[in-house]
């Protein structure tokens, strides 16, 4: 009789488990759009450059790049929901933003310039989605091979790739224009910094966790007050625009540009795969290979789809997973309410054009912070490795120093082969190819691995053979440098020189 009296209990209290998850966490419905609406601001200048570069290779009117960018706003929205809310086999239930992917923009304007045109992209972006939809599986299974110190080289690599963005930012975004990099640019993006540490700092919690959107804001005015925000052009142009579908004429399919695509797609799997892990690790659930997959799926399927209104590949957005660390609102259900801002400034221009008008060097402020404490995570992640008589100090040190090096010299791969620029250029994937290749190496495939395998090894801590500890004697120790037995006498140490052969 009590067995079956506890089971319902039991019952209940399993099909709540899911509930105590940190990303199922739900917030007021104004608190939830607040924090929605700072993720959109923090992700805002990034999904509408990819559209605006491709837009302007392809020769397109303003006119029609502002519906590329509607369009990019419209699908990163949907994909966002699809990516947290979820349905069966789609989307991590994840607090992830999706966006236009960066990884696709250079294979993508050689297409336009290779003759084929912006249809010929849309149409490489479709087969080439489809074909990373089918090959998601190989993808999922890798779970196992992302220990600590794989995920902590990848989240720090993120953080530190991301800072020339914030950087650029700063400086104003455009290199060419006359005031990039001028120290009323710079002092700007300084300012917004400056209020994002000092809100943080507030004893009210809810200030403190809107840091970044109340910062941006009171940037803005700064801005506004002293010439430098431009709103003028808010009313120019359509208030309410619907995507339509193939505006842009019939994709064409082209193999050359899928397979560059393919590419592509295969940096984003890995940039994707890279990012789902970093904000299971910030937000403190579970990812498994399951979870990865869906994520993934998620990904390829709003890629597929997003041809279809006038936007390119997908991918979750790194800058993103900073404000999850930074401000430790882990709900996804905060994350999806940024995803129906984004759906909404799609169909409304106009509301595009007003958060299009926060000027550039407030987001590059606001980024340092962001970006920086994405870094920090990894770092936190790092010192849970065990680096003592292993090889994982050397792991962290070559798979780091290989993902900067795009960074620092982002010319590094033009006399390579296009396929091999594509996937190294990112520094991400740079990094996470060479800790999963080392981390198989050392960790996995131990043949051949001696006890003295590197002067890395002997750095990590002090070591003690078991034969040594053997030759002790109850009550020996160490005085001045010399080995006293329990009777007090000095035992004499021989080196190893004159020892006798064994």
């Amino acid at each position: 009789m009590n067995t079956k009296k506890k089971s319902p209990t039991a019952g209940a209290k399993s099909s709540r488990q899911p509930s105590t998850r940190p990303e199922d966490q739900r917030l007021s419905i104004g608190s939830s759009f607040a924090y929605g609406f700072q993720h959109v601001l923090t992700m805002y200048g990034g999904i509408i450059a990819p559209p605006l570069i491709i837009g302007a290779a392809a020769g397109m009117s303003s006119q029609d790049i502002g519906l590329l960018i509607a369009a990019c706003l419209f699908v990163g929205g949907l994909a966002t929901i699809l990516q947290t809310v979820g349905i069966p086999f789609f989307g991590s239930k994840l607090p992830l933003v999706q966006g236009v992917s960066f990884a696709g923009v250079s294979t993508m304007v050689a297409i336009v310039h290779g003759g084929g045109g912006i249809q010929s992209v849309f149409g490489s972006v479709i087969i080439a989605s489809l074909i990373g939809l089918a090959i998601t599986p190989l993808f999922s299974r890798i779970i196992r091979f992302f220990p600590p110190v794989v995920t902590g080289t990848v989240i720090t690599t993120i953080g530190l790739t991301l800072m020339p963005v914030a950087a650029n930012w700063a400086m104003g975004g455009n290199s060419k224009a006359p005031n990039y990099g001028s120290m009323a640019n710079i002092g700007l993006a300084a300012a917004t910094m400056g209020i994002v540490l000092l809100l943080s700092k507030v004893g009210n919690a809810a200030i403190s966790r809107l840091s970044i959107l109340l910062a941006m804001v009171v940037g803005t005015v700064i801005a506004f007050v002293t010439g430098m925000a431009d709103f003028s052009k808010v009313g120019q142009g359509d208030i309410v625009a619907f995507p339509t579908p193939f505006a842009f004429g019939p994709p064409t399919f082209h193999i050359a540009a899928i397979i560059s695509m393919l590419i592509v797609i295969l940096v984003t799997l890995t940039e994707t795969s890279a990012d789902i892990i970093a904000v299971g690790e910030i937000v403190g659930t579970k990812v498994d290979s399951k979870r990865i997959g869906d994520g993934l799926r998620a990904d390829m399927l709003s890629s597929a789809i997003s041809p279809i209104f006038g936007s390119f590949t997908q991918s979750a957005f790194a800058q993103n997973v900073g404000l999850v660390a930074i401000t430790g609102i882990k709900s996804r259900f905060v994350v999806s309410a940024g995803g129906l801002i984004l759906v909404v400034l799609g169909l409304l221009p106009v509301l595009g054009r007003v958060v299009a008008a926060v000027p550039t060097p407030v987001l590059g402020g606001a980024g340092v912070v962001l970006f920086g404490t994405v870094a920090a995570s990894g770092i936190r992640t790092l010192s849970k490795v065990e680096y003592r008589n292993n090889m994982n100090l050397i792991i962290v040190a070559a798979s780091i120093g290989f993902g900067m090096i795009p960074i620092a010299a982002p010319t590094f791969y033009d006399q390579f082969p296009s396929w091999f620029g594509t996937i190294f250029h990112s520094g991400i994937s740079s990094a996470a190819v060479m800790a999963i290749l080392l981390n198989l190496l050392f960790n996995h495939l131990k043949a051949g691995n001696s006890e003295n395998q590197s002067v890395f090894v002997a750095g990590t801590g002090r070591v003690i053979r078991e034969e040594d500890i053997a030759c002790l004697a109850h009550g020996d120790r160490f005085e001045d440098g010399k080995l006293i037995d329990c009777d007090g006498k000095e035992v004499p140490v021989q080196s190893v020189s004159k020892s006798p052969e064994h």
